[in-house]
């Protein structure tokens, strides 16, 4: 129901007249939507993204259909304006979009690879044994798990506190797979909901504020709004969840590797660099990352050496598992979602490309001229469920519609919240489909979906009452 809606959109928005030049972010641009290019482009991109929705039953991986339409989209981009003599304005926007990926591509790299880091630290193993020592049953679990990710989602972002929350989900829930798609669902919405409250816990929260539209505390007026989101779809799943408590981990790994709390340290320490560097530096927050990375380095140039020392000349193989093994920060790096990170770089330039040919200005002047602020950003959250939600913001901002504080503030919550309703609507979804592509796909999210909605409007309204 969804792509029509927006493809309606699109097509509705082609019968409004149009200039023959337009202006996309610096470049004045021809206009495309109504040439055999632009229609080519906009089928080709629809058709990549069902290929990706069926993804499991074609057994398919999702980056190969975006990768693919991604280059035919640029090349016919290309070719369009190679034909009028402007080759420089086709390259200029071509790196302006793929700059904007390479910032999301290392970051989300030394995300992955800090979690990959703690698990082959047994981190999340001794997790995973304190919480079943406790005594905790599933569905407390199920609630635990849900809330850490909404408020850890509002310091790091959501991709990165959903990454580290399935990664437990999956080692509780390794014998109730119930659990572990219920949870990923969960944890989905939490981390959706808990960045769009923060300036620094979303991209698009965070282009909202680099663009002054909203003051940085003023964020925190979507607080109560993104609760309400998180608790609404978390206390009708409760009913589903599996009763009972989790077997003990009984393998032996209670604690973790030598070096793991240090690595839990220099992980928040990352976050912490990433920061400062954003709003005192105003650097991009991706330099940060890579800085953390070099801490991480360090510490198995440490780990490296410590086992030398305590194992080479009796007998021990470097790299040998044990409390005291060596660390190779690159053997994470490789271990990272590349699928995952291939696919967002497909999306990003596909939709760029469609930016470029002017398809997303038609669509926000549609929805903000005709339909009104408040249901075009409704819209505009329904949108993000099934396109990325950056370019979405983007176009917003770029058409920087004359809305007052409360709307500023209402599509910042749906573009943030909005991505929850489909698996693919959020990075946080796309990542946990990899992961747990055994118990999380599109599917078992889209059944869902109703309970989801329920939480999205109920956070509108609270939203529009209190605000």
């Amino acid at each position: 129901m969804l792509p029509i809606q927006v493809l309606f959109l699109v097509i509705s928005g082609l019968l409004l007249p149009t200039p023959a030049l337009a202006s996309v972010a610096e470049y004045a641009t021809l206009n495309l939507t109504r040439q055999t290019v632009g229609y080519v482009a906009l089928a080709i991109f629809i058709v990549a993204y069902v290929l990706v929705i069926l993804e499991e039953k074609l057994l398919l991986r999702k980056s190969k259909p975006v990768l693919l339409a991604a280059g035919i989209i640029w090349a016919m981009i290309g070719f369009s304006y190679a034909a009028q003599g402007l080759n420089e304005i086709t390259a200029a926007a071509l790196k302006h979009n793929f700059l904007e990926y390479s910032e999301l591509f290392f970051f989300l790299l030394v995300a992955m690879t800090y979690i990959n880091a703690m698990i082959e630290r047994d981190v999340f193993q001794a997790l995973h044994y304190w919480l079943v020592s406790k005594g905790f049953g599933y569905r407390q679990m199920f609630w635990l798990i849900g809330i850490l990710t909404f408020f850890i989602s509002s310091v790091a972002d959501n991709l990165t506190s959903a990454l580290i929350m399935c990664t437990v989900a999956m080692t509780i829930g390794a014998q109730q797979p119930k659990f572990v798609t219920l949870s990923c669902i969960s944890i989905v919405i939490a981390a959706n909901a808990g960045g769009a409250f923060s300036p620094f816990g979303d991209i698009t929260t965070l282009m909202v504020w680099q663009k002054g539209v909203i003051a940085f505390t003023d964020f925190f007026k979507l607080f109560i709004p993104a609760v309400i989101n998180f608790l609404v779809p978390a206390a009708i799943m409760h009913y589903f969840v599996p009763k009972g408590i989790p077997p003990r981990f009984d393998n032996g790994h209670t604690k973790m590797k030598q070096g793991g709390g240090i690595v839990v340290a220099l992980f928040f320490l990352t976050i912490a660099t990433s920061i400062t560097f954003h709003q005192s530096l105003h650097l991009p927050p991706v330099l940060g990352m890579l800085t953390g990375l070099g801490y991480l380095n360090f510490l198995g140039y440490y780990l490296r050496m410590r086992h030398r020392q305590e194992f080479v000349g009796v007998g021990a193989i470097p790299g040998t598992e044990g409390q005291g093994s060596g660390f190779d920060v690159f053997t994470q790096i490789a271990k990272a979602e590349w699928d995952t990170l291939f696919f967002f770089y497909g999306v990003m330039m596909c939709v760029g490309g469609l930016g470029f040919i002017g398809y997303l200005n038609i669509v926000s002047e549609f929805i903000y001229g005709e339909l009104g602020a408040t249901t075009a950003n409704i819209i505009v959250g329904l949108m993000s469920a099934i396109i990325d939600n950056i370019p979405i913001m983007f176009a917003v901002l770029t058409m920087n519609p004359d809305m007052p504080e409360t709307q500023w503030l209402l599509v910042t919550l749906t573009a943030g919240v909005g991505g929850s309703l489909l698996s693919i609507g959020s990075a946080a979804g796309v990542a946990l489909m990899g992961q747990a592509h055994n118990d999380y796909t599109f599917s078992s999210h889209l059944k869902w979906t109703p309970v989801i909605a329920l939480g999205y409007a109920a956070s509108i309204t609270v939203h529009m009452l209190i605000n």
